[in-house]
């Protein structure tokens, strides 16, 4: 049911001339078999908040089965300050956000070379925090058409020149819409479609907000609820294309042309809004998860779109949990089963049917309060950033979680939560067969080709 994105996928492949002057037979023979002697060689850019359909699923061929004996080829590192902001790649370079507060509180917006590490430039503005978890901005920079879209902790939204970082347009979002704070910041990453950008902001009337992205002009706003942490996405139900939107109160379907709310699910939360997991789709089913309060499957249908919950599970506490209670790790929906990673650390197999836990792991990421993995799938293989800057090539069934090989990307770094010697928590980018991966010190690049 999602909606493809406008990024295509580039492809290298041999050319195939045709003689328009043969038979129509002859052509159709000659093609199929120089079709059968392509193996084509995929190559993605990562534009965008876990890639280029905002799925997690990275298809690209000729990348590695097991890691190198001495391990990953670091292509380059680059110094950049702190942050959550998870890199993205376009055309050539790579977008990151971070932070600075000596000798004054800035954020930054950066574009390296994607293949040499060169900072080619930087764009940096004040910015003075008044959120819990200071390390830096959290949403991930939208690439599209010669622009990026950035969206900072505090609500600042920049659009900028591409190549060169020039400013299209700006918008201080927090003075404008008098946002409800979230204690964490503004953390949903920017939702491009046809020729408006998409935010969840927490605004006064306006949770969410729709604006031009050639100018920066508000096109509509929707929903008096307060702000998730949680990035936007984009499905078809039937003919009709729906921006779902999981907000500190609820989850919504919202029309994205006009903001119409095509339907709503109120989900309160017990304790506070920590919705951080992006919504997944299989199907007809949306699956949500959080920290305290659960899990939650919901049927979507179609003509007119509309929905109802499926089941609801959330254990005694995020201790003691039912299904599965994620924090920042967004799991993966494939047939008939979830696999994600609960409240402190656990690798969970749920049947997607009704919530039952089929297996429990915690091999991938070390047992610890909000212990996250980020999961990347590529064809039958799932690739796995832990918080330990470790990169696992692994399998999930309902058999198990059987691991391939993993080895280190990047140290953890202690910005973010210095208790246990620093996390990685920023979501990686996979690219071009390169992986792109940041902590608060430096933002690598490593080839992934065979």
């Amino acid at each position: 049911m999602t909606i493809e994105s406008k990024h295509s996928r580039k492809r290298l492949h041999c050319g195939i001339v045709i003689d328009q002057g043969k038979a129509a037979g002859r052509l159709l023979s000659v093609l199929l078999v120089n079709l059968s002697l392509v193996s084509p060689l995929l190559a993605d850019d990562w534009p965008q908040w876990r890639g280029v359909h905002r799925d997690g699923t990275w298809n690209e061929s000729g990348v590695l089965e097991r890691f190198p004996k001495d391990g990953l080829e670091i292509k380059w590192r680059v110094p950049i300050g702190s942050g959550y902001s998870g890199p993205t790649v376009a055309a050539g370079r790579v977008y990151v956000m971070d932070r600075v507060i000596d000798p004054e509180q800035l954020e930054r917006i950066h574009c390296v070379d994607e293949k040499t590490g060169k900072i080619l430039w930087s764009y940096e503005y004040d910015c003075i925090y008044t959120i819990s978890y200071q390390a830096g901005p959290r949403a991930s920079i939208s690439v599209e058409d010669g622009k990026i879209y950035a969206l900072g902790a505090m609500g600042h939204i920049h659009c900028l020149d591409a190549a060169d970082g020039k400013v299209i347009w700006k918008r201080d979002l927090n003075q404008e819409y008098e946002i409800k704070m979230p204690i964490w910041g503004i953390s949903a990453s920017p939702l491009l479609w046809k020729e408006s950008v998409i935010l969840q902001i927490g605004g006064e009337g306006a949770c969410v907000l729709s604006l031009s992205q050639d100018s920066g002009e508000e096109l509509w706003k929707a929903l008096d609820d307060r702000a998730g942490y949680s990035a936007p996405i984009l499905t078809r139900q039937g003919e009709t294309e729906v921006a779902i939107c999981w907000t500190g109160d609820g989850v919504a379907g919202i029309a994205p042309g006009t903001g119409k709310v095509l339907w709503r699910i109120p989900w309160a939360p017990r304790n506070m809004p920590i919705g951080i997991a992006t919504p997944i789709i299989e199907k007809n089913r949306l699956f949500l998860s959080s920290f305290y309060d659960g899990s939650h499957m919901i049927e979507l249908s179609e003509n007119p779109p509309n929905t109802k919950t499926l089941w609801l599970r959330v254990g005694r506490n995020e201790r003691n949990t039912d299904a599965l209670q994620s924090i920042i790790s967004t799991p993966l929906f494939m047939g008939d089963y979830i696999y994600g990673v609960d409240s402190y650390g656990e690798l969970r197999c749920l049947k997607a049917s009704n919530g039952d836990r089929v297996w429990e792991d915690q091999t991938a990421t070390p047992r610890a309060r909000w212990s996250t993995i980020h999961f990347v799938k590529n064809g039958d293989d799932i690739w796995m950033l832990n918080e330990r800057g470790e990169l696992i090539i692994g399998r999930l069934s309902p058999e198990g979680f059987k691991e391939i090989d993993r080895a280190k990307l990047i140290e953890p770094t202690t910005a973010q939560l210095r208790q246990r010697q620093g996390v990685c928590w920023s979501h990686p980018a996979f690219a071009n067969r390169h992986v792109f991966a940041r902590n608060d010190r430096e933002m690598v690049c490593a080839s992934l080709e065979k």
